[in-house]
Protein backbone atom coordinates (compact mmCIF):
# COMPACT_ATOMS: atom_id res chain seq x y z
CA UNK A 1 0.00 0.00 0.00
CA UNK A 2 0.56 3.56 -0.20
CA UNK A 3 2.50 4.49 3.02
CA UNK A 4 0.99 7.76 2.33
CA UNK A 5 -2.48 6.20 2.33
CA UNK A 6 -4.98 7.50 5.58
CA UNK A 7 -5.91 3.95 7.55
CA UNK A 8 -9.17 4.10 7.00
CA UNK A 9 -11.32 1.29 8.34
CA UNK A 10 -11.73 -0.42 5.20
CA UNK A 11 -8.18 0.00 4.21
CA UNK A 12 -7.30 -1.53 7.71
CA UNK A 13 -9.81 -4.05 7.50
CA UNK A 14 -8.73 -5.46 3.88
CA UNK A 15 -5.33 -5.87 5.72
CA UNK A 16 -6.34 -8.15 8.23
CA UNK A 17 -6.61 -10.76 5.55
CA UNK A 18 -10.37 -10.83 5.04
CA UNK A 19 -11.29 -12.74 8.35
CA UNK A 20 -14.30 -12.68 10.32
CA UNK A 21 -12.01 -10.59 12.97
CA UNK A 22 -13.62 -6.64 13.36
CA UNK A 23 -11.69 -3.86 15.04
CA UNK A 24 -11.98 -2.04 18.01
CA UNK A 25 -12.90 1.71 18.04
CA UNK A 26 -9.49 3.42 16.87
CA UNK A 27 -10.01 7.45 16.47
CA UNK A 28 -6.80 7.39 13.73
CA UNK A 29 -9.85 5.34 11.66
CA UNK A 30 -12.81 6.74 12.99
CA UNK A 31 -11.57 9.94 11.71
CA UNK A 32 -10.75 8.68 7.97
CA UNK A 33 -12.63 9.91 4.85
CA UNK A 34 -14.89 6.84 4.78
CA UNK A 35 -16.26 7.68 8.63
CA UNK A 36 -19.61 9.49 8.89
CA UNK A 37 -18.30 13.07 10.46
CA UNK A 38 -19.98 13.47 14.56
CA UNK A 39 -20.08 9.44 14.18
CA UNK A 40 -20.56 7.51 17.34
CA UNK A 41 -19.92 4.03 18.93
CA UNK A 42 -22.75 1.51 18.79
CA UNK A 43 -24.89 0.97 21.48
CA UNK A 44 -24.71 -2.83 22.60
CA UNK A 45 -27.16 -4.43 25.19
CA UNK A 46 -26.38 -7.53 27.17
CA UNK A 47 -27.78 -10.15 29.23
CA UNK A 48 -25.78 -11.96 32.18
CA UNK A 49 -28.48 -14.87 33.80
CA UNK A 50 -28.81 -16.36 36.93
CA UNK A 51 -30.32 -19.70 37.31
CA UNK A 52 -32.52 -21.31 40.30
CA UNK A 53 -33.27 -17.92 41.59
CA UNK A 54 -30.81 -16.16 44.50
CA UNK A 55 -30.59 -16.17 48.11
CA UNK A 56 -32.70 -13.43 48.97
CA UNK A 57 -30.60 -12.51 52.59
CA UNK A 58 -27.59 -11.76 51.22
CA UNK A 59 -28.77 -10.13 48.00
CA UNK A 60 -31.19 -7.80 48.75
CA UNK A 61 -31.23 -5.04 50.73
CA UNK A 62 -32.57 -5.15 54.43
CA UNK A 63 -33.22 -8.97 54.39
CA UNK A 64 -29.71 -9.57 55.94
CA UNK A 65 -31.62 -11.33 59.27
CA UNK A 66 -34.59 -12.46 57.30
CA UNK A 67 -35.57 -15.81 58.50
CA UNK A 68 -35.12 -18.54 55.73
CA UNK A 69 -38.45 -19.67 54.42
CA UNK A 70 -38.98 -23.39 53.58
CA UNK A 71 -39.94 -25.32 50.03
CA UNK A 72 -42.55 -23.80 48.67
CA UNK A 73 -42.88 -26.88 46.40
CA UNK A 74 -42.42 -27.02 42.25
CA UNK A 75 -45.84 -25.69 41.41
CA UNK A 76 -46.84 -23.57 44.18
CA UNK A 77 -45.34 -19.77 42.90
CA UNK A 78 -45.52 -18.42 45.93
CA UNK A 79 -45.40 -14.57 46.74
CA UNK A 80 -42.82 -12.66 48.97
CA UNK A 81 -44.76 -11.01 51.47
CA UNK A 82 -41.72 -9.77 54.28
CA UNK A 83 -40.18 -6.64 55.02
CA UNK A 84 -39.08 -4.49 52.17
CA UNK A 85 -37.77 -1.03 51.45
CA UNK A 86 -40.58 1.87 50.35
CA UNK A 87 -41.03 1.65 46.78
CA UNK A 88 -38.67 4.92 44.86
CA UNK A 89 -35.61 5.76 44.64
CA UNK A 90 -32.83 5.18 47.19
CA UNK A 91 -28.80 4.98 47.75
CA UNK A 92 -26.94 1.70 47.27
CA UNK A 93 -26.63 -0.41 49.86
CA UNK A 94 -23.99 -3.52 49.26
CA UNK A 95 -25.26 -6.52 51.10
CA UNK A 96 -22.98 -9.35 51.22
CA UNK A 97 -23.43 -10.80 47.61
CA UNK A 98 -23.65 -7.44 46.22
CA UNK A 99 -20.02 -6.48 47.53
CA UNK A 100 -18.40 -6.99 44.61
CA UNK A 101 -20.20 -4.46 42.97
CA UNK A 102 -19.29 -1.57 45.14
CA UNK A 103 -16.10 -0.44 43.11
CA UNK A 104 -18.35 0.56 40.18
CA UNK A 105 -21.44 1.96 42.41
CA UNK A 106 -21.84 4.87 39.66
CA UNK A 107 -22.28 2.67 36.82
CA UNK A 108 -24.93 0.02 38.12
CA UNK A 109 -28.39 -0.09 39.65
CA UNK A 110 -29.97 -1.97 41.67
CA UNK A 111 -33.79 -2.79 41.01
CA UNK A 112 -36.05 -4.77 42.66
CA UNK A 113 -39.80 -4.97 43.30
CA UNK A 114 -40.47 -6.08 39.75
CA UNK A 115 -42.94 -8.91 39.24
CA UNK A 116 -43.85 -11.48 36.70
CA UNK A 117 -47.06 -13.64 35.97
CA UNK A 118 -46.40 -17.29 36.34
CA UNK A 119 -48.98 -18.90 33.78
CA UNK A 120 -50.01 -22.03 35.32
CA UNK A 121 -49.32 -25.57 32.56
CA UNK A 122 -45.54 -25.94 32.99
CA UNK A 123 -42.92 -26.97 35.97
CA UNK A 124 -42.14 -23.35 37.83
CA UNK A 125 -38.27 -23.61 36.33
CA UNK A 126 -39.25 -23.95 32.74
CA UNK A 127 -40.85 -20.40 32.60
CA UNK A 128 -37.58 -18.64 34.39
CA UNK A 129 -34.88 -18.75 31.56
CA UNK A 130 -37.31 -19.31 29.03
CA UNK A 131 -39.79 -16.45 29.37
CA UNK A 132 -37.01 -13.70 31.26
CA UNK A 133 -36.89 -12.05 27.89
CA UNK A 134 -40.37 -12.31 26.56
CA UNK A 135 -42.31 -10.51 24.60
CA UNK A 136 -45.55 -11.97 24.99
CA UNK A 137 -47.93 -11.24 27.79
CA UNK A 138 -48.91 -14.24 30.14
CA UNK A 139 -51.80 -16.30 28.45
CA UNK A 140 -51.78 -14.34 25.70
CA UNK A 141 -50.00 -16.53 22.76
CA UNK A 142 -53.42 -19.33 22.54
CA UNK A 143 -52.45 -23.18 22.61
CA UNK A 144 -49.04 -22.95 24.50
CA UNK A 145 -47.87 -23.18 27.84
CA UNK A 146 -44.96 -20.87 27.43
CA UNK A 147 -46.09 -17.31 27.57
CA UNK A 148 -43.34 -16.28 25.04
CA UNK A 149 -42.26 -15.55 21.23
CA UNK A 150 -39.60 -13.21 20.17
CA UNK A 151 -37.73 -12.28 22.69
CA UNK A 152 -35.97 -8.88 23.65
CA UNK A 153 -32.69 -9.81 22.16
CA UNK A 154 -33.83 -10.19 18.82
CA UNK A 155 -35.95 -7.21 19.17
CA UNK A 156 -33.55 -5.51 19.99
CA UNK A 157 -30.97 -6.50 17.38
CA UNK A 158 -33.49 -6.00 14.80
CA UNK A 159 -33.07 -2.54 15.09
CA UNK A 160 -29.01 -2.15 16.45
CA UNK A 161 -27.78 -5.23 15.03
CA UNK A 162 -28.98 -5.50 11.43
CA UNK A 163 -24.90 -4.01 10.36
CA UNK A 164 -22.89 -6.69 12.56
CA UNK A 165 -21.85 -10.20 11.69
CA UNK A 166 -23.98 -11.90 13.70
CA UNK A 167 -27.03 -9.70 14.72
CA UNK A 168 -27.30 -12.16 18.13
CA UNK A 169 -24.61 -14.48 20.31
CA UNK A 170 -26.07 -16.81 22.44
CA UNK A 171 -23.91 -18.25 25.35
CA UNK A 172 -24.69 -20.98 27.93
CA UNK A 173 -22.25 -22.54 30.90
CA UNK A 174 -23.80 -26.26 30.69
CA UNK A 175 -21.37 -27.78 30.37
CA UNK A 176 -23.61 -31.47 31.15
CA UNK A 177 -24.15 -34.18 28.59
CA UNK A 178 -27.32 -36.05 30.56
CA UNK A 179 -29.78 -34.05 28.49
CA UNK A 180 -32.14 -34.08 31.15
CA UNK A 181 -34.41 -31.22 30.45
CA UNK A 182 -36.11 -29.52 27.38
CA UNK A 183 -34.81 -26.52 25.44
CA UNK A 184 -37.33 -24.29 27.68
CA UNK A 185 -34.36 -24.81 30.78
CA UNK A 186 -31.38 -23.66 28.76
CA UNK A 187 -32.23 -21.06 26.48
CA UNK A 188 -33.28 -17.30 27.20
CA UNK A 189 -33.16 -16.27 23.60
CA UNK A 190 -35.88 -17.53 21.10
CA UNK A 191 -36.94 -16.03 17.62
CA UNK A 192 -39.99 -17.00 18.33
CA UNK A 193 -42.97 -19.35 19.78
CA UNK A 194 -41.48 -22.27 19.74
CA UNK A 195 -38.41 -21.62 17.56
CA UNK A 196 -35.40 -21.64 19.89
CA UNK A 197 -32.30 -19.74 19.41
CA UNK A 198 -30.30 -22.54 20.82
CA UNK A 199 -26.59 -21.09 23.39
CA UNK A 200 -23.54 -22.53 22.22
CA UNK A 201 -21.98 -24.55 25.49
CA UNK A 202 -18.90 -24.70 23.98
CA UNK A 203 -15.81 -22.24 24.59
CA UNK A 204 -13.84 -23.48 21.45
CA UNK A 205 -17.04 -23.93 19.44
CA UNK A 206 -17.91 -19.99 20.28
CA UNK A 207 -13.98 -19.27 19.91
CA UNK A 208 -14.02 -20.73 16.26
CA UNK A 209 -16.86 -19.32 15.50
CA UNK A 210 -16.13 -15.80 16.25
CA UNK A 211 -12.76 -15.54 15.08
CA UNK A 212 -11.87 -18.47 13.46
CA UNK A 213 -10.80 -18.67 9.61
CA UNK A 214 -12.02 -22.00 8.27
CA UNK A 215 -8.80 -22.38 5.53
CA UNK A 216 -6.23 -21.53 8.22
CA UNK A 217 -7.16 -22.53 11.64
CA UNK A 218 -4.97 -25.83 11.50
CA UNK A 219 -2.11 -24.17 10.15
CA UNK A 220 -1.20 -20.91 12.06
CA UNK A 221 -2.12 -19.04 14.87
CA UNK A 222 -5.67 -17.10 14.13
CA UNK A 223 -4.32 -14.21 15.87
CA UNK A 224 -1.30 -13.49 13.47
CA UNK A 225 -3.38 -14.50 10.15
CA UNK A 226 -5.64 -12.09 10.82
CA UNK A 227 -3.91 -9.31 11.94
CA UNK A 228 -0.27 -9.78 11.10
CA UNK A 229 -0.49 -7.41 8.00
CA UNK A 230 -2.52 -4.68 9.82
CA UNK A 231 0.55 -4.36 11.90
CA UNK A 232 2.21 -2.91 8.76
CA UNK A 233 -0.16 -0.05 9.35
CA UNK A 234 0.25 0.46 13.15
CA UNK A 235 2.80 3.29 12.55
CA UNK A 236 0.31 5.65 10.77
CA UNK A 237 -1.92 5.04 14.20
CA UNK A 238 -1.66 7.27 16.63
CA UNK A 239 0.09 6.85 19.65
CA UNK A 240 -3.39 5.70 21.81
CA UNK A 241 -4.47 3.58 18.99
CA UNK A 242 -1.16 1.38 18.60
CA UNK A 243 -2.05 0.79 22.45
CA UNK A 244 -5.47 0.34 22.03
CA UNK A 245 -5.03 -2.22 18.67
CA UNK A 246 -2.38 -4.24 21.05
CA UNK A 247 -4.50 -4.33 24.22
CA UNK A 248 -7.20 -5.77 21.62
CA UNK A 249 -4.48 -8.26 19.94
CA UNK A 250 -3.48 -9.28 23.61
CA UNK A 251 -7.07 -9.66 24.59
CA UNK A 252 -7.97 -12.25 21.43
CA UNK A 253 -4.47 -13.81 22.07
CA UNK A 254 -5.02 -14.37 26.13
CA UNK A 255 -8.41 -16.11 25.02
CA UNK A 256 -6.83 -18.30 22.46
CA UNK A 257 -4.09 -19.36 24.86
CA UNK A 258 -6.50 -20.20 26.71
CA UNK A 259 -8.18 -22.53 24.43
CA UNK A 260 -4.70 -24.21 23.76
CA UNK A 261 -3.95 -24.91 27.46
CA UNK A 262 -7.68 -26.34 27.21
CA UNK A 263 -6.64 -28.52 24.43
CA UNK A 264 -3.75 -29.75 25.76
CA UNK A 265 -5.54 -30.28 29.31
CA UNK A 266 -8.10 -32.66 27.22
CA UNK A 267 -5.51 -34.28 25.24
CA UNK A 268 -3.40 -35.43 28.68
CA UNK A 269 -6.78 -36.68 30.43
CA UNK A 270 -7.25 -38.77 27.25
CA UNK A 271 -3.75 -40.14 27.54
CA UNK A 272 -3.91 -41.06 31.26
CA UNK A 273 -7.40 -42.52 30.65
CA UNK A 274 -8.97 -40.58 32.96
CA UNK A 275 -12.90 -41.80 33.59
CA UNK A 276 -14.15 -37.97 33.09
CA UNK A 277 -15.93 -36.06 29.93
CA UNK A 278 -13.05 -34.32 27.55
CA UNK A 279 -14.67 -31.14 27.39
CA UNK A 280 -14.50 -30.62 30.78
CA UNK A 281 -13.10 -27.45 32.37
CA UNK A 282 -13.18 -26.26 35.96
CA UNK A 283 -16.44 -24.07 36.78
CA UNK A 284 -14.57 -21.02 37.16
CA UNK A 285 -12.62 -20.98 34.32
CA UNK A 286 -15.29 -21.67 31.96
CA UNK A 287 -17.46 -18.71 33.78
CA UNK A 288 -14.75 -16.64 33.33
CA UNK A 289 -14.31 -17.35 30.01
CA UNK A 290 -17.39 -17.22 28.08
CA UNK A 291 -17.74 -14.39 29.73
CA UNK A 292 -14.90 -12.60 27.72
CA UNK A 293 -15.56 -14.47 24.64
CA UNK A 294 -19.23 -12.25 25.15
CA UNK A 295 -17.37 -9.05 25.68
CA UNK A 296 -14.87 -9.67 23.10
CA UNK A 297 -17.41 -9.83 20.65
CA UNK A 298 -19.05 -6.89 22.00
CA UNK A 299 -15.86 -4.86 21.53
CA UNK A 300 -14.76 -5.78 17.87
CA UNK A 301 -18.25 -5.15 16.66
CA UNK A 302 -19.18 -9.00 16.09
CA UNK A 303 -22.23 -8.12 17.73
CA UNK A 304 -23.89 -5.92 19.80
CA UNK A 305 -26.34 -8.18 20.99
CA UNK A 306 -25.65 -11.26 23.54
CA UNK A 307 -26.64 -13.10 26.14
CA UNK A 308 -24.75 -15.40 28.81
CA UNK A 309 -26.54 -18.04 31.23
CA UNK A 310 -24.18 -19.01 33.74
CA UNK A 311 -26.00 -22.29 33.99
CA UNK A 312 -29.34 -24.06 32.99
CA UNK A 313 -32.51 -24.00 35.38
CA UNK A 314 -33.24 -27.01 37.34
CA UNK A 315 -30.35 -29.25 36.55
CA UNK A 316 -30.30 -31.81 39.16
CA UNK A 317 -26.71 -33.18 38.40
CA UNK A 318 -24.55 -32.26 40.81
CA UNK A 319 -22.04 -29.47 39.21
CA UNK A 320 -17.94 -29.62 39.86
CA UNK A 321 -17.81 -26.11 41.26
CA UNK A 322 -13.86 -26.07 41.44
CA UNK A 323 -12.59 -22.33 42.57
CA UNK A 324 -15.38 -21.78 44.10
CA UNK A 325 -16.91 -24.85 46.21
CA UNK A 326 -15.09 -27.42 47.87
CA UNK A 327 -17.19 -30.60 45.88
CA UNK A 328 -19.68 -31.43 43.77
CA UNK A 329 -23.00 -29.94 44.32
CA UNK A 330 -26.28 -29.29 42.76
CA UNK A 331 -27.74 -25.82 42.82
CA UNK A 332 -31.05 -26.59 42.04
CA UNK A 333 -31.16 -29.34 45.17
CA UNK A 334 -29.11 -26.78 47.51
CA UNK A 335 -32.18 -24.76 46.86
CA UNK A 336 -34.80 -27.03 47.95
CA UNK A 337 -32.90 -27.36 51.26
CA UNK A 338 -31.50 -23.50 51.98
CA UNK A 339 -31.48 -24.41 55.74
CA UNK A 340 -28.57 -27.23 54.73
CA UNK A 341 -27.41 -25.50 52.61
CA UNK A 342 -27.10 -21.91 53.32
CA UNK A 343 -23.22 -20.91 52.98
CA UNK A 344 -22.89 -22.68 50.05
CA UNK A 345 -25.14 -20.93 48.24
CA UNK A 346 -24.00 -17.46 49.56
CA UNK A 347 -20.59 -18.40 48.09
CA UNK A 348 -22.15 -19.08 45.27
CA UNK A 349 -24.07 -15.76 45.10
CA UNK A 350 -20.93 -14.19 45.70
CA UNK A 351 -19.30 -16.05 42.53
CA UNK A 352 -21.57 -15.25 40.35
CA UNK A 353 -22.04 -11.07 41.13
CA UNK A 354 -17.92 -11.03 41.38
CA UNK A 355 -17.94 -12.75 37.78
CA UNK A 356 -20.52 -10.31 36.31
CA UNK A 357 -18.43 -7.31 38.06
CA UNK A 358 -15.73 -9.11 36.60
CA UNK A 359 -16.95 -8.27 32.94
CA UNK A 360 -18.21 -4.95 33.77
CA UNK A 361 -14.78 -3.59 34.95
CA UNK A 362 -13.53 -5.07 31.62
CA UNK A 363 -15.55 -3.16 29.85
CA UNK A 364 -15.47 0.02 31.96
CA UNK A 365 -11.25 -0.22 30.26
CA UNK A 366 -11.89 -0.27 27.15
CA UNK A 367 -11.97 3.07 25.40
CA UNK A 368 -14.02 4.14 22.30
CA UNK A 369 -14.90 7.50 21.00
CA UNK A 370 -15.25 10.93 22.73
CA UNK A 371 -13.64 9.59 25.93
CA UNK A 372 -16.65 6.87 26.69
CA UNK A 373 -16.11 3.15 27.60
CA UNK A 374 -17.77 0.22 26.21
CA UNK A 375 -19.27 -0.34 29.58
CA UNK A 376 -20.81 3.65 28.75
CA UNK A 377 -22.20 2.91 25.41
CA UNK A 378 -24.09 -0.54 26.82
CA UNK A 379 -26.69 -1.62 28.78
CA UNK A 380 -25.47 -5.15 30.59
CA UNK A 381 -28.21 -6.46 32.83
CA UNK A 382 -28.01 -9.42 35.65
CA UNK A 383 -30.97 -11.08 36.33
CA UNK A 384 -32.78 -14.17 37.50
CA UNK A 385 -36.00 -15.39 36.77
CA UNK A 386 -37.15 -16.14 40.47
CA UNK A 387 -36.91 -14.10 43.46
CA UNK A 388 -35.94 -17.16 45.14
CA UNK A 389 -35.15 -20.50 44.30
CA UNK A 390 -36.57 -22.08 47.44
CA UNK A 391 -40.09 -20.61 46.76
CA UNK A 392 -40.44 -20.23 43.53
CA UNK A 393 -41.60 -16.84 43.96
CA UNK A 394 -41.98 -15.11 40.40
CA UNK A 395 -42.06 -12.07 42.17
CA UNK A 396 -39.43 -9.38 43.72
CA UNK A 397 -36.74 -10.08 40.89
CA UNK A 398 -33.25 -9.50 41.63
CA UNK A 399 -31.58 -7.27 38.88
CA UNK A 400 -29.17 -5.40 38.31
CA UNK A 401 -28.46 -2.64 35.30
CA UNK A 402 -24.73 -1.68 34.35
CA UNK A 403 -23.65 0.66 31.98
CA UNK A 404 -25.07 3.75 30.38
CA UNK A 405 -26.64 2.46 27.14
CA UNK A 406 -24.91 5.71 25.05
CA UNK A 407 -25.79 7.97 27.16
CA UNK A 408 -29.67 7.30 27.98
CA UNK A 409 -29.34 6.19 31.28
CA UNK A 410 -28.52 7.74 34.43
CA UNK A 411 -27.23 4.83 37.41
CA UNK A 412 -25.96 4.41 40.70
CA UNK A 413 -29.00 4.29 42.62
CA UNK A 414 -31.48 1.57 44.33
CA UNK A 415 -34.78 1.36 42.37
CA UNK A 416 -37.04 0.03 44.24
CA UNK A 417 -40.75 -0.31 42.33
CA UNK A 418 -44.23 -0.62 43.68
CA UNK A 419 -45.79 -3.68 44.07
CA UNK A 420 -46.98 -5.48 40.72
CA UNK A 421 -44.51 -3.35 38.77
CA UNK A 422 -44.00 -5.87 35.72
CA UNK A 423 -40.71 -6.80 34.76
CA UNK A 424 -41.47 -5.89 30.95
CA UNK A 425 -41.00 -2.15 32.47
CA UNK A 426 -37.56 -2.85 32.64
CA UNK A 427 -37.68 -4.22 28.92
CA UNK A 428 -39.66 -1.48 27.77
CA UNK A 429 -37.30 1.30 29.68
CA UNK A 430 -34.00 -0.27 27.82
CA UNK A 431 -35.91 -0.21 24.52
CA UNK A 432 -36.95 2.86 24.81
CA UNK A 433 -32.65 4.13 25.52
CA UNK A 434 -31.47 2.33 22.99
CA UNK A 435 -33.68 4.31 20.23
CA UNK A 436 -36.66 2.04 19.57
CA UNK A 437 -40.13 3.16 19.54
CA UNK A 438 -42.21 0.83 21.43
CA UNK A 439 -45.36 2.06 23.26
CA UNK A 440 -45.69 -1.61 24.89
CA UNK A 441 -43.62 -4.69 25.52
CA UNK A 442 -45.43 -7.52 26.81
CA UNK A 443 -47.39 -6.96 30.01
CA UNK A 444 -45.68 -3.15 30.65
CA UNK A 445 -47.27 -0.52 32.18
CA UNK A 446 -44.88 1.98 31.72
CA UNK A 447 -41.49 2.85 31.79
CA UNK A 448 -38.64 3.33 34.92
CA UNK A 449 -38.43 7.10 34.76
CA UNK A 450 -35.84 7.08 37.38
CA UNK A 451 -32.89 5.60 35.25
CA UNK A 452 -33.77 7.66 31.95
CA UNK A 453 -31.55 9.98 31.79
Amino acid sequence: MDSNHHPTRRNFLKCAGGTALSLPWLESVAQAKDQPAGSKPAQRMACFYLPNGITRRGFFPGEIDRPLPGFAGQNNVWRFEGKTVPPGKHSLTFTPTLAPLHKMREKISVITGMDRTFQHGTDSHAQCASCFLTSVAPYEVKGSAYPLARTLDHIVADSIGQTTPYPTLELSCNDHKNNIESIYFDNMSWYGTGHVAPSMRKPRKVYDRLFGTQAHTHFRNITDLALGNARQMQKRLSHTDRGKFEEYVESIRTIEKRMDRIDEMKSELVAAEIKRPVDYLPRNEYIHLMGDLLVTALQSGLTNVGTLMVGPERWTTATNWEGILDKPYSHHGMTHAIGKYLEQLLVLDHFHISAFTRLVERMDNIEEANGTTLLDNTIFTLGAGMGDGTTHQYNDLPLVVAGGGGGTLKLGSHIHCKRGTPLANLWLTQLHALGIDRKTYADSTGTLKDILA
